[in-house]
């Protein structure tokens, strides 16, 4: 006669209690990234967002994006450090939405856990709405899913969705650049949330490295700087529409510099930028000297210490300039728009790095 007591929820692995606990400790953190247009508070079956705010738009177009941020939440598990890796689920969703012009409204977020840990999943919560108040937006609901079975204890991932408005006759991107425009760079503030498999691979598979070793290039621990968090220029981009004109912008994350230039380059035109006109930071000579990386391997994969890039007219280079170091955020021009011909489209690197 089996002995077996009947199966519940909790014998299968999930926690509904711990799960409880985590929304009672996350409270306080989203309740800071209240906008005027949330309604309600977290619980709901859905955020609201009060939509006559954009009665004010002449032809609102809303912007959504989603995302997450790859292998980067290994290393933040690794380390124990959970506080961190909000900050670039933000960064690699609100800065995409902003590229097109658009100011970010609102977010919700998706957390997948082998097992809730209250503690850490609020951690988790923290991060994302730091991120949100710098990027301006609501963090207006979420979900934690509790996965066992499928997920080891201690292995989480996150995940991301926004949107945002842009008046119509605001909306930037390919159609407005011009011959003779210039590129402008902001300094990134490392590896961002890209690459992370091909870092992972080189510094901590094959080259042994620990994340608690420190290196003195790097002047602190390699999981520090594996950890530091992406860069949100929602806001910084925002003000250089406020303060001069602004035809694109394009966010580096994932095929690097070039590519994602490309993308909001017209057929006939074609983006030309220096290297020479910046030194990456440490953290990317480390990756290509450690695993034998091809610069353009490198280049393709990482962002090389750009983080997002600006097209303005030649007019507006200066006042961009100065708006963003007045934001604390260091630019500079990094190249310009060109005409080639419609068959050669895109954006390409010359120079070499710091010359």
């Amino acid at each position: 006669m089996s002995t077996e007591t009947g199966a519940s929820y909790a014998a299968a692995g999930v926690d509904i209690e711990a799960g409880d606990r985590a929304v009672e400790l996350m409270k306080e953190w989203v309740k800071k990234t209240r906008r005027p247009e949330v309604l309600g508070g977290l619980g709901g079956f859905a955020g609201l967002f009060d939509a006559s705010a954009l009665k004010n738009y002449e032809r609102p177009l809303l912007a959504s994006a989603t995302d997450g941020v790859g292998t980067k939440v290994d290393i933040a598990r690794q380390m124990g450090v959970y506080d961190t890796i909000g900050h670039d689920l933000v960064a690699m969703v609100m800065d995409d939405i902003v590229v097109c012009g658009a100011e970010p409204l609102f977010m919700t977020d998706y957390i997948c856990v082998g097992k809730v840990h209250p503690e850490r999943v609020a951690a988790i919560v923290k991060g994302i709405a730091e991120g949100c108040v710098l990027a301006g937006c609501a963090l207006v609901g979420g979900e934690t899913a509790e996965h066992p079975g499928l997920l080891g204890a201690d292995d989480f991932d996150v995940a991301g969705a926004g949107t945002g408005v842009v008046e119509a006759d605001a909306l930037l991107g390919p159609d407005r650049i011009r011959e003779g425009d210039a590129v402008i760079a902001m300094a990134s503030s490392g590896l961002h949330s890209n690459g992370y498999s091909l870092v992972r691979h080189v510094l901590l598979e094959r080259a042994g490295m620990a994340l608690d070793a420190h290196v003195e290039e790097l002047g602190r621990t390699l999981g520090e700087e594996l950890l530091e968090p992406t860069k949100i220029y929602s806001l910084d981009c925002l003000a250089l529409m406020r303060t001069g004109e602004v035809h694109a912008f394009s966010h580096i994350t994932g095929g690097g510099l070039a590519a994602n230039l490309a993308r909001v380059i017209p057929d006939g035109l074609h983006a030309v930028v220096d290297r020479s006109t910046w030194t990456p930071d440490p953290i990317f000579t480390l990756v290509g000297r450690t695993g034998g990386v091809e610069r353009l391997e490198l280049e393709k994969t990482l962002n090389m210490g750009v983080g997002m890039m600006a097209v303005v007219p030649q007019e507006s280079v200066e006042v961009a300039l100065s708006t963003l170091a007045d934001r604390g955020v260091e630019s500079w021009v990094a190249g310009e728009i060109v005409a080639r011909g419609e068959h050669a489209t895109g954006a390409e690197l010359i120079g070499d790095y710091g010359a």
